[in-house]
C-alpha cells in the first residue's frame, strides 16, 4: 500500500494580521463616521484623511485576506506555488539550481529579495502554468527586468513584452501570455540566470533559511521511498 506523501505547507508571512487589518480598519471607520456627525464642519480635512487611512487598512486586509492560506506545498515529488491568480507546480528533478539572487556591480555586492529556480527546461513550466498567472507574473517581476537594465544586462528590446509564439525544445508553438511569460523567463535567465523567483514577500521566515529548507527538501528528494 502506498502511504501519502508528507507535505509541507507554507503560509507567507505577508499575509498574517489579515483579519486584524480588516478589524482595525472597520473600527476606524466606524469612529470616523461616529464623530462626523457631530464634528464635521470643525474637523472636516482630518476626518477626511481618517476615512481615507480606514479605507486603505481595510483594503490591504482584504488582499491579505483573499490569497491563498499557502503559499507553498513542498513534497518529495514537487515543489507548487500558489497564488490568488493560480498556481505552478514544479517536480524537484526539473530544477537545475537554487539560490538566492545576488549580484556584483563592480566591487559591490548587490542582494535582490528573490530565490532564483533555474530549469533544466521550460518543457515542464508552460504546461503547469496558466495564462491568468503567467500574465499577473510578468507584471509583478517588472522590478527585475528594470534592475537588469539599469544593470546593463539586458538591452531596452528585451524588457519589453513579447507575445510572439514560443517553441519548446520538442518542437511545440506556445502562444498567448504562456509564450510571454517564458520569454520574459529566457530573458531572466539569461540576465541573471534562473527561470522562476520566488518572493522573499511569498516566505513564512528569512530568505537564506527558506533557500536551505528548499535545499534540503530537494536533497531529500532524491532519497525518498515513496513505498
Amino acid at each position: 500500500m502506498t502511504t501519502p506523501l508528507p507535505i509541507i505547507n507554507i503560509k507567507a508571512q505577508a499575509n498574517h494580521h489579515a483579519i486584524f487589518l480588516l478589524l482595525v480598519g472597520w473600527i476606524l471607520l466606524l469612529l470616523t463616521l461616529l464623530v462626523s456627525q457631530y464634528y464635521w464642519q470643525a474637523f472636516k480635512l482630518v476626518l477626511i484623511f481618517i476615512f481615507l487611512v480606514a479605507i486603505v487598512i481595510m483594503i490591504t486586509g482584504l488582499t491579505k485576506y483573499l490569497q491563498p492560506q499557502f503559499s507553498y506545498h513542498i513534497t518529495p515529488e514537487k515543489l507548487k506555488y500558489l497564488h490568488i491568480y493560480g498556481n505552478w507546480q514544479i517536480a524537484w528533478q526539473q530544477i537545475q539550481a537554487i539560490k538566492p539572487i545576488r549580484e556584483v556591480y563592480g566591487i559591490t555586492s548587490i542582494d535582490l529579495p528573490y530565490i532564483g529556480i533555474r530549469l533544466i527546461n521550460l518543457e515542464t513550466l508552460a504546461q503547469q502554468i496558466s495564462p491568468r498567472l503567467a500574465n499577473r507574473l510578468i507584471h509583478e517581476q517588472q522590478p527585475l527586468l528594470k534592475f537588469a537594465f539599469v544593470q546593463q544586462l539586458l538591452s531596452f528590446e528585451q524588457i519589453q513584452l513579447n507575445f510572439t509564439p514560443f517553441t519548446l525544445q520538442s518542437g511545440l508553438e506556445i502562444s498567448g501570455p504562456i509564450a510571454a511569460f517564458l520569454h520574459h523567463c529566457k530573458s531572466l535567465q539569461s540576465a541573471l540566470g534562473y527561470h522562476l523567483y520566488l518572493p522573499e514577500t511569498s516566505m513564512d521566515r528569512a530568505l537564506n533559511d527558506f533557500h536551505q529548507l528548499l535545499k534540503q527538501c530537494q536533497n531529500a528528494s532524491r532519497h525518498y521511498d515513496k513505498t
